[in-house]
């Protein structure tokens, strides 16, 4: 029986990307489904894994947590309850920061583009560059383990068996296309040229996927999943 992995996203524009690609090739199946005001509240029974993709929301945001946030925090739980170790990406991290005891809040600066990371002694994740597109940042409950930070934020960590990024290893140029259709003012206001970073993305593709790989590897290998 294929192993499975049960992926919220926040929005139409968003997709596992390049880190789904990396689970399917250890052999699981992804479930992708809308987590929003709109949608029924996700269960987990079946599932291997729990992957959250990022939202254009911040995890502080009260009238968000009224709204869904509040019962994604409760499918989080239901994968601790569970054994089901969670993959938390930019928003899915500070989720997964938040629910274990961390805080988040906004970043003074915020981080728009290709970064290569410093990652902690031991840790097995490569510097990069990885994409980063957020505005918030995480301050690491006790017990979290930190693997990677840059000056502006904490860019990975390990809860238990639980992983969050802070970057995007899942994106692409397709992908980053779609979501400059609506973020295309912060892009910009950041000072980037907008078809300069779609030409640098595209360009770091192929690099980006065979980081995702041993990324997803990593999270698999911390969190005792097997794989096909």
């Amino acid at each position: 029986m294929m192993s499975r992995v049960l992926v919220l996203r926040h929005h139409d524009e968003d997709h596992p990307g390049l880190i789904g690609d990396a689970f399917i090739a250890h052999g699981f199946e992804l479930d992708v489904v809308m987590m929003n005001e709109n949608t029924p509240t996700p269960s987990v029974v079946g599932y291997h894994a729990l992957l959250i993709l990022g939202s254009s929301s911040a995890v502080y945001d009260h009238e968000i947590e009224k709204s869904w946030f509040g019962r994604e925090l409760g499918v989080i739980a239901q994968a601790g309850e569970l054994d089901v170790p969670v993959f938390g990406i930019c928003f899915g991290a500070q989720a997964l920061c938040l629910f274990h005891g961390g805080s988040v809040s906004r970043a003074p600066e915020p981080e728009i583009g290709w970064y290569r990371l410093d990652a902690e002694p031991g840790i097995d994740i490569e510097p990069g560059p990885w994409f980063e597109f957020h505005f918030d940042r995480c301050t690491l409950p006790d017990g979290a383990e930190l693997w990677a930070s840059t000056p502006r934020a904490v860019q990975a960590f390990a809860v238990g068996r639980n992983v969050g990024v802070q970057f995007h290893p899942e994106i692409d140029d397709a992908q980053l296309r779609d979501w400059l259709e609506s973020a295309a003012e912060s892009a910009r206001d950041f000072g980037h040229d907008l078809e300069e970073l779609l030409a640098e993305t595209a360009r770091e593709v192929s690099e980006a996927r065979r980081r995702a790989g041993r990324l997803v590897a990593l999270f698999l290998r911390h969190s005792g999943l097997k794989t096909t």
